[in-house]
């Protein structure tokens, strides 16, 4: 299993602004489990949501193609 990013938000928006977490909780009003995760590298907020990469590491680990297919 691997996260897939929907949306990044800089860290520094204005104060009691909390554009990332008003994004997921948008998507999960529409029924997908995001969750958002602080990325110290890039000093971002990233919008996740867990499950399967595709066209990812694990897929080719798998022996499937780019397109998903075995």
């Amino acid at each position: 299993m691997g996260v897939k990013v929907l949306e990044r938000f800089p860290a520094g928006a204005p104060r009691g602004s909390w554009p990332a977490e008003e994004y997921a909780a948008a998507r999960r009003a529409e029924g997908e489990p995001a969750t958002v995760v602080m990325d110290l590298t890039s000093d971002a907020f990233l919008v996740v949501v867990e499950g399967r990469i595709e066209g990812g590491e694990q897929d080719r680990e798998e022996g499937k193609g780019e397109d998903g297919r075995a």
